[in-house]
């Protein structure tokens, strides 16, 4: 064969395969294209420029790409035209079904191998479509901007929320995965962003009488609680999205105490509600499923359900109307066939269990819990994280603690951020629940009204410490409930007598501090509370001693139930009353109950507070029987002449009254008739 031939022969062989090629990847669907090896040749070639000008062309400015488009399809120049005119519109934007995450894959693999700024510029804006998605409590919605009806949830579904989280993750940590790397004013962002979203996996994460289980495929974007998509998808604990959110937590590194806890639960829950002995067939035509059943089969590998009931984790299927059914068969053919119901993703969570919690045990930074049931001194117990004190848990601390005690006990806890509720039971008493630094030892826990759903009263279940025993000490601490704004969520309650709590912070929104107790007596010395609605409630006679007493938004400060025939009720001395830039319009208080009594003296007040000062609550008859007075206060919420008729200003012979020896003595008992001087 002369050269002429072979010069031939070798053009019309490279020709041809590399159309064969090129069709080859053409057939594929949109998503497994994405998903080539990034090393693979084919993104250097013309096929692979003519797919990312599609993609481009799809991408709208605010950075976002709609769902179920096989972009890498030709388009007309009539289709492209259309394409440039959708541009300014945000309409179909989403995360929804591989949508944004896949487009940006796709631009980074060709970016490694045709480095057009372009490409960059385009997973760039994608990445910041992300970030603004995001809600402050974490969560991602499905749509963004917001899509009216169930899309507003925190969305799961088909592992949206943890695609978006990983891509943020590989950026955070700068694994090289992306091939365009972001500036490092971004790469904080995606740091940040990513810290929210694993909160929020926390936060939502689903509380089964109690005990942590795993999550439903959308939960309620103020609530957190599960809530139903479409009319099929009704709240549930989730055997699909559950598993890829183990996965992501589990490839954290150096995981907190409770993304431990966390995953702990979601494999015991995993192992509780697996299915044995039943495998699914399918009848496929066409390549399509015309038929599903399940069959018994004592060696079928395990399954989960998509669907499990919140109560009891019974698997139940749906049809578009909606009605629950416990057999796969009792649905019609078109939601049996066309629905994913069961799953063996969970597999993938139990198989690297056992390898992750072994890594965490011999990780140097990572100790094993240690508790010892018999302190040296029971008297003077610690808790520390890090395993050096007696215990680990506060709350194991005060189980181990004397009852009744001839003297003080004294718990000292370590820096640390503590997510644990505790209680201090009645027969606890004399404890003193000493911080080593208040900004840096933490108590923290998540509970709120409807997380707790038991009833009318479940405010008073949601506290993160609760205090029930008498002459209870807290010093140096932060005390804070971070269910966030989603009802009432107590961060500190105190049902007992002759409590003193100082130079605490108290952080929660709405129902921050209860105090109560018939007749029971509380000083807070030096603490920062803050709060939204009726951030500090209750019918304690409580005082206030130089607090800076915060409003994190349009609400009332103090909600007092102080009960009929009481001398003194909330009594606020020396303090300071801020708030947050939003919060303009906060008033002083208003009556839970009617015979209400709150106090404020030598207080400095921000120009937040409103100028009539106190509400009724549509109570006309507290304007008869409570008691709210103030006395020489200050700053621009300080406007005695515009208050309610029914108020007082105390003349200086009543505000003489207020003194802690009047208010907080007890005249009962002389031992104790100093109590509020002690602080330890």
């Amino acid at each position: 064969m002369n050269t002429y031939c072979k010069v031939i022969v070798l053009l019309l062989f490279s020709f041809t395969t590399g159309f064969r090629v090129h069709a080859q990847v053409l057939d594929k669907s949109w998503n497994s294209i994405t998903e080539m090896d990034s090393d693979d040749q084919w993104f250097t070639s013309a096929e692979a420029k003519a797919f990312a000008e599609n993609v481009l062309l799809y991408q709208r400015n605010i950075g976002g790409w709609p769902k179920n488009i096989q972009i890498q399809k030709t388009l007309s120049d009539a289709q492209k035209k259309e394409l440039l005119v959708l541009k300014n519109s945000t309409e179909g934007c989403t995360t929804d079904n591989n949508a944004t995450s896949q487009e940006m894959l796709f631009l980074s693999k060709i970016y490694k191998h045709q480095p057009d700024e372009k490409y960059k510029k385009a997973f760039l804006s994608g990445l910041d479509y992300l970030l603004k998605a995001q809600y402050d409590n974490g969560g991602w919605p499905q749509f963004y901007p917001l899509k009216k009806g169930y899309y507003t949830h925190i969305t799961y579904n088909d592992d949206s929320m943890v695609r978006i989280l990983d891509i943020l993750k590989e950026i955070k940590d700068k694994t090289g995965f992306y091939s365009i790397q972001p500036s490092e004013e971004i790469v904080e962002k995606c740091k940040i962003a990513f810290d929210k979203g694993i909160d929020c996996i926390l936060k939502t994460q689903y509380k089964q009488n109690g005990v942590l289980t795993a999550w439903c495929a959308q939960h309620d974007e103020n609530t957190f609680l599960p809530v139903k998509a479409r009319a099929y998808e009704l709240p549930s604990l989730s055997g699909k999205e559950s598993a890829q959110i183990v996965l992501l937590l589990m490839s954290i590194e150096n995981p907190s105490k409770e993304v431990i806890t966390a995953v702990d639960a979601a494999v015991t829950w995993f192992e509780k509600v697996k299915i044995t002995g039943l495998r699914e067939d399918r009848i496929i035509k066409n390549g399509k499923i015309v038929e599903k059943k399940m069959i018994p089969d004592a060696n079928a590998l395990p399954i989960w359900a998509r669907f499990m009931e919140l109560d009891d984790n019974k698997p139940f299927f749906s049809d578009r109307d909606g009605v629950k059914k416990y057999s796969l068969a009792e649905i019609g053919d078109e939601r049996r066939n066309g629905y994913a119901w069961y799953t063996n993703e969970p597999k993938e969570v139990l198989k690297k269990y056992d390898k992750w919690k072994k890594k965490l045990l011999t990780e140097s930074n990572f100790i094993p819990k240690k508790v010892t049931k018999s302190p040296k001194d029971e008297y003077n117990i610690v808790v520390a994280l890090d395993g050096s004190g007696d215990y680990t848990s506060i709350q194991d601390a005060i189980y181990n603690s004397p009852a009744f005690p001839y003297k003080r006990v004294f718990i000292t806890v370590k820096n640390g951020t503590y997510h644990e509720k505790v209680r201090i039971p009645e027969w606890n008493t004399k404890i003193s629940l000493i911080g080593e630094s208040k900004e840096k030892t933490i108590i923290s826990y998540d509970d709120y009204f409807g997380k707790i759903n038991l009833g009318r009263n479940s405010t008073f279940l949601t506290p993160t410490i609760s205090v029930e025993a008498n002459d209870f000490r807290a010093s140096n601490l932060t005390i804070q409930n971070t269910a966030g704004p989603v009802g009432q969520a107590v961060a500190l309650s105190v049902v007992a007598n002759r409590v003193v709590v100082s130079n605490c912070i108290i952080s929660g929104n709405q129902d921050t501090l209860y105090t109560s107790g018939e007749g029971f007596k509380q000083y807070f010395k030096d603490c920062f509370i803050e709060g939204t609605v009726d951030f500090i409630f209750g019918n304690a006679t409580a005082v206030f001693d130089n607090c800076t007493i915060h409003a994190k938004s349009d609400s009332y400060l103090t909600a007092a139930s102080t009960t009929e025939g009481a001398k003194y009720g909330f009594v606020f001395m020396n303090c300071k009353l801020t708030a947050d830039e939003k919060a303009t319009e906060v008033y002083l208080g208003r009556p839970w109950r009617i015979h209400a009594k709150t106090v404020f003296l030598n207080c400095e007040m921000g120009n937040h507070i409103r100028k009539e000062g106190w509400n009724n609550w549509l109570k006309a008859d507290a304007e008869k029987t409570s008691f709210y007075a103030e006395y020489n206060c200050s700053g621009p919420g300080f406007q005695p002449q515009n208050r309610v008729a029914w108020s007082h200003q105390l003349k200086k012979s009543e505000a003489k009254k207020y003194t802690l020896e009047n208010i907080l003595g007890d005249a009962n008992s002389k031992p104790n008739s100093n109590w509020y001087s002690n602080f330890k």
